[in-house]
């Protein structure tokens, strides 16, 4: 079957008439046909001339549009784009440029849903967030886990994103939430080997791995990824129980280790310092005997009553 791959648009910026100029000239040749009309009453042909005329001018009057800051209009004739105004203020366009409703649906809650309609054809530049549900996912090592994230974009080529996607706020959308199982799926939650990046642990750094898919997924669309940035990574409630255990295994393992460690060091340094300035001579057995008491002080939980000895060492 032959395809026809769609050729990506690109936008084109273009300059309109300034509105205050045409309202000005507009109204003066609305006035002079109603003075011509009401006061000389012309005949035959420039009677028809002035009646025919003031339909016309006030078609002519629904060109008139104005654009806010970082708000632009696409112009559409007849089904042919013709440009973009990104220009802010009170505009004049030839009154058959599309006047249809724009793709903008807005955010509510955490989808994407329509509002409405935005009318001839205007697109908002400014900066916007999407804040993406939370998402059920598993992570590298196959543990549940839930993750989300927030998206900070913003439309820089208009005519992409009027002409190349359907409803561009739901194709983000739909893209932040593939990107964010695709991510979640190439880290472990934690407990990475050695220099090896985890969600919990390298947030800075999944988030810009995020940022960058994102904005190979979106630049199709004409969007721009400004931020990315994850808000919320934790085990699933089915295991986070589980996990919480198995963490506090680790941490209890790890400080025993740590305490093991610097008692050995302590009874060597006593041992040692002992033996140098020959305060007193151990043989092998009375040497273990110290060693394990003083272990047993080092190492015990709760606190140690010691028996003084007050014979002699050796019974």
């Amino acid at each position: 079957m032959n395809t026809t791959p769609s050729t990506a648009s690109h936008e084109n910026v273009v300059r309109v008439q300034n509105g205050w100029m045409m309202l000005v000239l507009l109204l003066a040749v609305l006035s002079a046909d109603v003075a011509l009309l009401v006061f000389h009453i012309p005949e035959g042909f420039f009677l028809g001339v002035c009646v025919v005329l003031l339909p016309v001018i006030i078609f002519l009057m629904i060109g008139f549009f104005t654009l806010q800051p970082n708000e632009s209009r696409v112009l559409v004739l007849f089904g042919a784009y013709k440009g973009t105004v990104r220009e802010n203020g009170f505009h004049w366009g030839n009154p058959f440029y599309s006047n249809g409703p724009g793709q903008w649906s807005g955010i509510k809650g955490e989808k994407a849903v329509t509002r409405g309609t935005t009318g001839r054809n205007k697109i908002s530049l400014r900066a916007r967030v999407l804040n993406a549900e939370r998402l059920k996912v598993n992570d590298k090592r196959g543990n549940p886990i839930e993750i989300a994230a927030v998206v900070v974009w913003r439309v820089a080529d208009t005519a992409q994103a009027m002409f190349d996607v359907d409803r561009y706020e739901n194709y983000i959308s739909t893209q932040s939430e593939s990107a964010l199982r695709h991510l979640a799926s190439l880290y472990s939650y934690d407990d990475g080997g050695e220099n090896e990046i985890t969600l919990r642990s390298n947030v800075e750094e999944v988030s810009r791995a995020l940022r960058v898919e994102l904005d190979e997924r979106v630049e199709k669309a004409g969007m721009v990824i400004d931020e990315a940035r994850l808000t919320h990574v934790a085990y699933a409630p089915e295991i986070a129980q589980a996990m919480l255990r198995r963490q506090q295994a680790e941490a209890v393992i790890a400080a025993r280790e740590k305490i093991v460690h610097g008692a050995v060091s302590m009874v060597h340094m006593a041992l040692t310092e002992l033996a140098d300035k020959e305060v007193v001579h151990l043989d092998d057995e009375r040497r273990a005997a110290m060693v394990s008491n003083l272990m047993v002080v080092l190492c015990g939980e709760s606190e140690v009553h010691p028996v003084v000895n007050t014979g002699t060492l050796y019974t």
